[in-house]
């Protein structure tokens, strides 16, 4: 099936067509081509969503060449791809500020990531990069979620930044493992619950949580897992009254924050399990941040269906075709 070569293409395409789409009023979109026939650009750029996961898998790839999944490591390769992300000239997608911020201060040498990291922020442009975490097969469960935060701690150290792209790559991860899309909600809900439990994992963090203005690093955690659980309660409610012909955001949020862009991407997902273009056409019709709901709707429906579920000329135009693949086919 191809399964993580799917994720990575369908990330990319999701991204393509909302990135017309992001910030046009919901209320325009619905005067425009139906919302099930809306097309790929034929020119099909993508944004700083995709950049930043093409970044991302280049320093895991880099990482896991040189040994075992390990923070220091990681850190270090990740880092290293997001500085090079930074001052691409093709760096002209409109990229978010957390991001571009934290990326200059992790450009000097003597700053650690933590010391670069925007602990305040929560913003969507670390768990719609996350996928790649996801696919790597054989890490621990612990590597996979320290690896999901600490590469969101890079730039978005807000607790719940790092715990949304927890829930983010173990979606994918449990999606490419054959998960059944009606069983997410619970074995998510049983995932952030025992997180929450599990509390701070300094091994993976360090000190970041003493950035912020926790009393301790369990609350900090808490914080992050508290607001995510808040979200999987609001995915929960819509798939009880599900209004696929609705705006996805009416109840899940507009996905400018990590948590709503999560949910409101899986809900696009739920809301079309068996018709993986119909989910990030959804999600880039929406009155949200179109690319990065479609993005995220993208990957979850291409870990679940493989590659064979985008259309073939869509794969053929999409941008940075040959990396995608080449991420795809080194973790199939």
């Amino acid at each position: 099936m191809r399964r993580a070569s799917g994720t990575m293409v369908g990330l990319a395409i999701g991204d393509a067509i909302g990135k017309d789409t992001e910030f046009e009023e919901y209320e325009d979109l619905l005067r425009g081509v139906p919302w099930r026939e809306l097309p790929l650009p034929k020119r099909a750029l993508v944004t700083d969503d995709t950049q930043m996961t093409l970044a991302l898998a280049a320093g895991l790839r880099a990482a896991l060449e040189r040994g075992p999944l390990a923070p220091l490591r990681l850190a270090n390769r990740v880092r290293e791809e997001f500085v090079h992300w930074y001052h691409d000239p093709n760096n002209n997608r409109a990229p978010g500020r957390t991001c571009l911020q934290s990326c200059n201060r992790l450009q000097k040498p003597d700053t650690t990531w933590q010391q670069a990291s925007d602990v305040g922020s929560k913003g969507c442009g670390a768990n719609m990069r996350v996928a790649p975490v996801g696919l790597v097969p054989g890490l621990t469960d612990r590597q996979r979620s320290g690896a999901a935060q600490l590469q969101s701690g890079l730039t978005h150290g807000h607790p719940t930044a790092l715990a949304a792209s927890d829930l983010t790559a173990h979606t994918v991860h449990l999606l490419v493992n054959g998960a059944a899309p009606a069983e997410l909600p619970g074995l998510l809900r049983e995932y952030a619950l025992a997180a929450r439990e599990r509390g701070y994992d300094a091994l993976w963090l360090g000190d970041l949580a003493e950035r912020a203005q926790d009393p301790s690093p369990e609350h900090f955690a808490r914080r992050g897992w508290d607001e995510c659980l808040h979200q999987l309660d609001r995915l929960d409610a819509a798939l009880a009254r599900p209004e696929p012909e609705g705006d996805p955001c009416a109840v899940t949020g507009e996905g400018w924050i990590a948590e709503e862009a999560f949910g409101t991407g899986l809900l696009c997902f739920l809301l079309f399990p068996d018709d993986p273009v119909a989910a990030v056409r959804r999600g880039a019709v929406s009155g949200g941040d179109s690319d990065s709901i479609a993005c995220l709707a993208g990957a979850f429906a291409g870990a679940h269906h493989g590659l064979d579920a985008w259309p073939a000329d869509w794969v053929q135009r999409i941008e940075y075709r040959e990396e995608l693949l080449a991420f795809g086919a080194l973790w199939d």
